[in-house]
């Protein structure tokens, strides 16, 4: 039984799996949208929203977590500067899911994952 068993596997081993969250993740933060299968873009989204979270915490237990995940310096000095401030007064919902149809070569269900303004 799969009692209290959240996610997909996305037919990946653990660690490759959460190696392809962490670079969504970054992506999603560098370019503010990335366009991906809706399954990746589903789990992504929570991730995402988690480390934004960090972000408008801003203290330094904070940013050592999402340094954790999110592993380029770069990219988690926006989160903290800029997406935290442009977030401050939001209580969720930092991201949206846009489904876009089928990719051409296998059918995969594709959808765009975008910050939101």
């Amino acid at each position: 039984m799969k009692h209290q068993v959240a996610g997909r596997k996305l037919s990946r081993p653990t660690a490759q799996r959460w190696a392809l969250y962490r670079n969504l993740v970054s992506e999603l933060f560098q370019h503010e949208k990335i366009v991906t299968t809706e399954a990746k873009a589903r789990e992504v989204k929570g991730l995402a929203e988690k480390v934004i979270t960090l972000g408008k915490e801003g203290g330094l237990a904070s940013r050592r977590q999402a340094l954790q995940f999110v592993t380029d310096k770069k990219t988690v000095d926006k989160v903290f500067a800029q997406l935290a401030s442009r977030y401050k007064d939001r209580p969720g919902g930092y991201t949206r899911m846009l489904k876009l149809g089928s990719r051409v070569g296998d059918n995969a269900p594709l959808a765009r994952l975008e910050l939101v303004e």
